[in-house]
């Protein structure tokens, strides 16, 4: 089996260090590992297998030698860093939403339409997290029977939205368990600490969120049916 040079951009966010354990966890076949993110972030150190990773600063011209490029360091940096990576021979899978739609990338769920993966198509989107596992299940059925509408429900954590998600969820919880006033909301539109907020992400003009248009959007070309 071939071992591979990987680098994972967005190191220290929380998907990229869930990435940084997958890899570990999975075994995958590491020939050499880098970990890339902002200014912010360089400088650190992550641990991998049992030895200490320097993090180094994203540039563009960092995917050179490299066979495959974990992103998830957000839609922005996708758009400006991921094509320099592709250009440079490195298969790019990105975790953000910025390339999901591109008529040109596929989006790829594996147990689903791997028959979309080319050689020549070095970017290579990651669905929605709903999406993925949602789709899994639909796709037989579909094959089997055609679906024409699908009701969703999704309660989802607030890891969802980033360590920042993730972080206020921790100040607030320690604010109210030690009789503290419980800081504003900032990542989430409402306090999120013991409640529940029935939306995800923005409105679009149609009254439905990104985050349900997502959803839609995704299955149909997943599926490569726009009836559904």
């Amino acid at each position: 089996m071939k071992n591979y040079k990987i680098v994972v951009a967005g190191a220290t966010g929380a998907v990229g260090l869930e990435m940084i354990k997958m890899l570990e966890s999975r075994n995958f076949p590491v020939k050499s590992i880098r970990f890339l993110a902002s200014e912010r972030s360089a400088g650190k150190k992550l641990k991998f297998n049992g030895e200490e990773v320097p993090v180094e600063l994203l540039t563009k011209n960092g995917g050179k030698g490299i066979d495959i490029a974990l992103f998830s360091a957000g839609t922005a940096v996708s758009k400006e860093f991921a094509p320099f990576f592709s250009n440079d021979a490195c298969f790019v899978i990105d975790n953000s939403s910025a390339w999901r739609m591109d008529k040109d990338i596929p989006l790829v769920v594996p147990e689903v339409n791997p028959q979309v993966l080319r050689k020549d198509k070095k970017i290579i989107a990651n669905p929605n997290c709903s999406t993925i596992q949602m789709i899994v299940a639909l796709k037989p059925l579909h094959d089997f029977a055609k679906i024409k509408r699908v009701i969703v429900s999704t309660y989802q954590s607030v890891s969802g939205a980033g360590q920042k998600g993730i972080n206020e969820l921790t100040e607030q919880t320690k604010a109210w368990a030690n009789g503290y006033e419980i800081p504003p909301a900032n990542k989430f539109q409402y306090q999120i600490a013991f409640n529940l907020i029935p939306q995800i992400d923005v409105f679009t003009e149609n009254g439905y969120t990104k985050e349900e248009m997502k959803m839609t959007n995704e299955t149909k070309k997943i599926m490569g049916d726009n009836s559904i």
